[in-house]
């Protein structure tokens, strides 16, 4: 077992008290029942908020608590069969970025939808994030964005390819239709692949291996470790970094960025966004306002005027929380 300290970020000025711990593990686990009880239990008494996803394949999420909490639940997790070496990214926020906390039980960790692949033995080449500028930069190394859409659209790698995706289940469709191209003039491409953890490249390497390209590459730790660990004046990001809790982005050393989520659609929201004519708050934006109809947003006006309702009473309404 890891017993190494947990090594959680400083806060100097005292204003980002909570701390927020990313992660996913790839290992066999036999009864998730039990240790979905045993980890919302657990989460419970701590006081953690977040999402845990748990498969026979793994586990995956984002939680958020105390400094004391997460060292807490960090050796916990750390403690169950494979995850010794569970690698966890930290981050800190000025206020809890979940309002519950939720243990879900998935038939995959990260949804891809193709049977057979075990990231543990096909991953392809971790790089780290020192040696990632090298990497894309090489003009034979060929860059793939494999997050979607959506998050794409608020800051990527410069150069990267953006396969429009909206969801990791169509990425192996666009690759198998994009491989000639890929393999244009009989070269055999060496590729780069890069997420916001780490977890969906796991997969994405395997099954690029799996198609039969052998010198596949992909970002250790994803962007949020580049982000935590390149300088900004080094940097190739441009732009901001999408994660799935009320924190919407985060920039270079992971502070809290600029976007706004739209909680009609879950699109992120830039100023921009939020100053165009087809912005309502908790109803529309620019990104969703064509395609939802007149009962669409009369609901999503009455689910706002509850949740106006609940704050002003003291009390959380379930439909505020804007991570599902």
């Amino acid at each position: 077992m890891n017993t190494s300290p947990v090594a959680l970020p400083a806060d100097p000025q005292g204003t980002l008290p909570v701390c927020v711990a990313a992660l996913y593990h790839f290992t066999p686990f036999t009864d998730c029942a039990a240790l979905r009880a045993h980890l919302l239990d657990t989460c419970h008494k701590l006081g953690i908020r977040g999402i845990l996803l748990l498969a026979h394949e793994g586990i995956n999420g984002t939680i958020a608590g105390s400094d004391s909490a997460i060292t807490t639940i960090v050796t916990t997790l750390r403690a169950l069969p494979g995850c010794a070496d569970m690698e966890i990214k930290f981050s800190r926020a000025p206020s809890l970025p979940f309002r519950r906390m939720k243990v879900r039980i998935k038939r995959e960790i990260v949804t891809m939808g193709i049977d057979g692949l075990d990231p543990r033995r096909d991953v392809g080449h971790y790089v780290a994030p020192a040696e990632w500028n090298a990497l894309i930069s090489d003009p034979d190394t060929i860059v793939i964005d494999t997050r979607n859409d959506y998050e794409v659209a608020i800051g990527t790698f410069r150069g990267a390819i953006d396969p429009q995706t909206r969801s990791f289940r169509e990425f192996p469709q666009w690759f198998r239709d994009q491989r000639q191209e890929l393999t244009a003039q009989g070269r055999t491409p060496r590729i780069a692949m890069f997420c916001t953890g780490g977890i969906r490249c796991e997969k994405a390497t395997a099954f690029v291996r799996a198609e039969g390209i052998e010198d596949v590459f992909h970002l250790q730790g994803g962007i949020l470790k580049y982000l935590e660990t390149v300088p900004e004046q080094e940097s190739l990001w441009d732009g901001e970094c999408f994660v799935f809790d009320q924190r919407v982005s985060v920039g270079h050393g992971l502070k809290p960025g600029n976007f706004d989520i739209c909680h009609a659609c879950r699109a992120p929201l830039s100023e921009a966004d939020r100053q165009a004519p087809e912005y309502e708050a908790g109803i529309s934006c620019p990104h969703c306002h064509d395609e939802r109809t007149e009962a669409q947003r009369h609901r999503y006006a009455e689910r706002e005027r509850q949740i106006e309702l609940a704050r002003q009473k003291g009390i959380t309404h379930l439909g505020s929380d804007p991570v599902r």
